[in-house]
């Protein structure tokens, strides 16, 4: 996602004279490019995320779109105030961008684990939150929030995520992309568990359990009638998301279907327990250790299916 991310950005600014980045002091690797070719329109603030979003903020009221890049939850924990109170409060058009989320940094421990993130930045008035689930989907997401006219904040895994996504894409933000249709159940994930809700569907349908997939990219706002529909055709949903159980997907879905469902419905959410991680380890082992890899979650679902 990464990857798809800078590319996009290098693309845009091409065109867009406002596009900047600002960044604190990381990723050199992947700024590099962006740095040498823009580098008027390039900021490295240092290790300061509260300047990182001060000066964004400065850049986006002066006509600026800014990209607020940095990794984990480094570019929204560490700098919330100023997210709140410079960039919401103004509704100043800054993005963002945070690579890593949920366990993607997970063997440098529970200080760079982006869990709790969906659910602080949906919880800020005039945010629009999105974390895609694939590269496709993040070019997208990349060029949908810099035409956005306020606040974004951006989600992305780290590297290497698989391409899900194989024929093109009709994206929107606010709207739910389906990937596989199906009766028995609805899977609704966001971010880079796609791949893991796929697959699970896959292994289903081979024992006769046909699973709808959405793509939840956008949070906030959250597709609503995708939601309602998914629970009126198959009565059965379960969210699958590498965050917090407390605040993100999960609470977002059951907040609707208790504002506007009928109650005759089957939720599970599945998503990481409200604790600090005890583990370190690589994203797959930590995913394993939290029933989010694609045997956990089958499994989990066959019991619900009982």
């Amino acid at each position: 996602m990464r990857a798809a991310f800078f590319r996009t950005v290098m693309e845009i600014a091409e065109h867009d004279e406002r596009i900047m980045l600002v960044t604190g002091d990381l990723g050199f690797g992947v700024v590099e490019p962006f740095a040498q070719r823009f580098p008027e329109r390039f900021v490295n603030v240092g290790v300061a995320e509260q300047n990182l979003i001060g000066v964004s903020a400065g850049l986006a009221m002066c006509g600026r779109i800014v990209f607020a890049y940095s990794i984990g939850n480094f570019p929204t924990l560490r700098c919330l105030e100023q997210i709140r109170n410079d960039v919401c409060y103004h509704r100043a058009a800054v993005k963002i961008v945070a690579v890593g989320g949920g366990f993607a940094y997970g063997a440098l421990g529970a200080t760079h684990h982006a869990t709790e993130d969906l659910a602080v930045m949906r919880a800020l008035p005039e945010m629009v939150v999105v974390a895609p689930g694939d590269p496709v989907e993040t070019e997208h997401a990349t060029r949908a929030v810099a035409v956005h006219p306020g606040p974004c904040y951006l989600r992305l895994g780290r590297a290497g995520e698989p391409v899900v996504h194989r024929s093109a894409v009709s994206f929107r933000l606010g709207q739910a992309l389906s990937l596989r249709d199906g009766d028995a159940l609805t899977l609704i994930t966001t971010g880079g568990l796609l791949e893991t809700a796929v697959r699970v569907a896959d292994r289903l349908s081979a024992r006769g359990v046909e699973a709808r997939v959405l793509s939840m990219h956008t949070l906030r706002p959250l597709d609503e009638e995708a939601v309602l529909a998914a629970a009126r055709e198959t009565r059965m949903i379960v969210t699958l998301e590498e965050h917090s159980i407390i605040g993100g997907l999960g609470s977002a879905v059951a907040d609707v279907l208790a504002r506007r469902g009928d109650g005759r419905i089957r939720f599970f959410p599945m998503g990481i327990p409200s604790a600090f991680a005890l583990h370190a380890g690589s994203q797959d082992y930590l995913r394993r250790e939290y029933g989010l890899s694609p045997d956990s979650v089958l499994r989990s679902i066959e019991e619900h299916l009982q």
